[in-house]
């Protein structure tokens, strides 16, 4: 909490960092050694002169007996690849060992993708690892924007072969994302091919697929289309941000005001979720909510709390005068590598009004399935339930436990331009590229009810409903799944079996709630361990009985990936960093509806699918223990026992 607690202290400015950046390596040296005179010549058969990108003539790509030595280079670096990964604490020597079995399978080309398929790490953590042994930039490429003239630097047949993704240029180089960038001979070819020194950045494997089958395989036509209409939608974006927060503020500036901007960088310097500003007797209380955790930050003077409570109501274009009623609003921060919007809610206390803020980033919704926390037999399923033609898909769980994220991320999974998506939310928090959205507005009259008979006559092919909240927008949702569409919505409810007793008990007839429910998916969200600092820890008895592992698991408990928490500088001493969630799938079959019918209870339900192979979300979270990704603290703490 540097940046609060120097400001606040007024203490000499702040002391630049100790820490250190680490160091590049020496790529060249560290690269796998042959035999120069053994090893055929990439460039052997090409044009004497390299073709500057752009121009027409086509660039020759190595024979396929040099294809072959790329290969066999770039297999060589799996290990050194597995090497880094392992030495940072995300995979055990087991995890490679199953990696490399399934290298190849399933599109697996990496060790990096084979890991992240078979579910035991992030793509994002194998990326952010790598990038900091190497020394490297990583980079999204949803950052990048991608021109004509973007795309004519490097030739489709180049990006290709070398599956790598132009990120920019200039007149002195190029800038490429690589998935494999321990493959030095690849770098090399590429400056030979293109005729200019190139600057590499890390991406994942799938994101520059995604993006070279988008830009280089589409039509020129779609191409432009696409350029004129980002460059239109950008246009509109201005406009509507000419009140973004910039978090660079003058020196000159009030104290309050630089004040609430140190408080909004420091949020996202902390990874925050939450920021809430809470006036009491004594003083303004600041706490952020980090990975689903409350901690306090330095607090400012008490005479400072009208001014700051002022300067965030403006921010977000409340009622500054009104004092006595809670109410909502926005705002925008500005970031160098991104935008965040903040969703602002007020509320009159005893003390004055209590603000909390939601961090929402933009970025989170494209989160792939894995990203979300399934695991690899979940993902399977779960594929298979969105992409069901009609029926009602419910997410139970409560406030922040990530149901909206996980909804998005089923609705980009199957968003294409044959089907026609509408969502009804209240509010929308995140835009997703192609799906109709619509914001409920009470005030005007647009409810639920109202805007989902409107969305019927829109001839929609997937609705998701931001909640079954009463009886009338449950039975429409319903009734708009019997009728041939596919309906996502939310619902809260302590477990996945409970969904169907708590839509009975709204005054949803049983034969319908039977007839339309297709899967109810809970979920939670648990802290990770910090790859940095956890340590190996075997679990006593009493918890294995307890977070319900089985015999089997009990006998073999030595082989598993078991951490605990210790706490170091980079988890704030805490031991965790980072959440991911947890599942518990109920697929309503045959013999579940027919109990639906009957009236049976969501405890009996629950016993029947297990029984039918559901995994609970304790039994989920004791995946996750064995996977070293969390705790067996953590999954107790945030699970009920089955």
């Amino acid at each position: 909490m540097s940046f609060l607690r120097n400001f606040i202290k007024k203490d000499t400015p702040e002391k630049p960092g100790d820490s250190k950046a680490k160091a590049p390596i020496d790529r060249e040296a560290a690269a796998p050694v042959a035999d120069k005179s053994s090893r055929p010549n990439p460039i052997a058969g090409m044009d004497a002169a390299a073709p500057l990108p752009g121009s027409t003539r086509k660039a020759k790509i190595p024979s396929e007996e040099q294809r072959k030595w790329h290969d066999s280079a770039s297999r060589t670096t799996q290990s050194r690849i597995a090497r880094i990964l392992t030495d940072s604490g995300l995979v055990n020597e087991d995890m490679v060992k199953e990696a490399l079995k399934n290298l190849g399978k399933e599109g697996a080309t990496t060790i990096q993708a084979s890991l992240v398929e078979q579910g035991f790490v992030r793509e994002d953590d194998v990326l952010e690892a790598l990038a900091a042994e190497l020394g490297m930039e990583k980079i999204s490429l949803s950052k990048v924007e991608v021109t004509p003239e973007l795309l004519a630097m490097i030739p489709k047949r180049v990006a290709r072969e070398y599956r790598v993704f132009p990120v920019s240029f200039s007149e002195n180089e190029i800038g490429i994302a690589i998935s494999d960038p321990l493959n030095i001979q690849v770098m090399d070819d590429l400056q030979r091919i293109l005729g200019r020194p190139v600057k590499t950045s890390i991406a994942g494997e799938d994101e520059i697929d995604r993006y070279y089958k988008r830009y280089y395989e589409g039509s020129e036509i779609e191409n432009i289309y696409g350029q004129l209409t980002e460059d239109m939608r950008q246009k509109e974006l201005d406009a509507m941000n000419d009140n973004e927060v910039e978090l660079d503020s003058d020196e000159d500036a009030p104290p309050v005001v630089r004040f609430v901007d140190l408080i909004f960088k420091q949020a996202v310097h902390d990874r925050a979720s939450d920021i809430h500003i809470e006036p009491n007797r004594n003083g303004v209380g600041i706490r952020f909510r980090v990975d689903g955790v409350l901690g306090e930050v330095p607090s400012p003077p008490k005479k400072w709390q009208n001014a700051i409570i002022s300067r965030l109501k403006v921010l977000s274009g409340m009622d500054l005068a009104e004092k006595r009623i809670p109410q909502d609003g926005r705002i925008k921060l500005s970031l160098p590598d991104r935008k965040l919007d903040l969703r602002v809610s007020a509320l009159p206390s005893i003390y004055g009004e209590t603000i909390v803020m939601r961090i929402l980033d933009q970025s989170s919704v494209m989160l792939g399935l894995e990203d979300v926390g399934f695991l690899p037999d979940n993902i399977a399923l779960f594929n298979e339930l969105i992409r069901r033609p009609t029926g009602v898909i419910l997410m139970t769980g409560p406030t922040g436990s990530g149901k909206t994220t996980t909804l998005y991320s089923a609705l980009s999974t199957i968003n294409t331009p044959e089907v026609k998506i509408v969502t009804i939310e209240n509010p929308v928090e995140y835009m997703l590229e192609g799906v109709n959205q619509v914001q409920v507005n009470e005030e005007i009259g647009l409810d639920f009810k109202l805007g989902l008979r409107s969305i019927l006559r829109q001839s929609p092919d997937v609705l998701l409903v931001g909640e079954m909240r009463d009886l009338e927008t449950a039975e429409i949702g319903i009734r708009a799944a019997l009728t041939g569409h596919l309906v996502f919505s939310t619902l809260h409810t302590n477990d996945a079996a409970s969904a169907p007793s708590r839509l009975v008990d709204m005054g949803v007839k049983p034969f319908l709630v039977a007839s339309s429910l297709q899967a109810v998916v809970a979920q939670r969200l648990l802290r990770r361990l910090c790859a940095h600092c956890k340590k190996p820890r075997i679990p006593t008895p009493e918890i294995l009985k307890e977070i319900a592992a089985s015999p089997a698991d009990i006998e073999n408990i030595e082989t598993f990936n078991i951490h605990g928490p210790v706490g170091c500088d980079r988890c704030s001493g805490n031991g965790y960093r980072g959440r991911t969630a947890i599942h518990e799938i109920f697929v309503i079959e045959s013999r579940a509806r027919a109990m639906i019918i009957k009236g049976e209870s969501g405890f009996r339900l629950k016993r029947v699918a297990i029984k039918n192979g559901m995994r609970s979300l304790r039994m989920d979270g004791w995946q996750k223990v064995k996977l070293g990704q969390t705790s067996t603290d953590e999954v107790l703490r945030i699970t009920q026992p089955d």
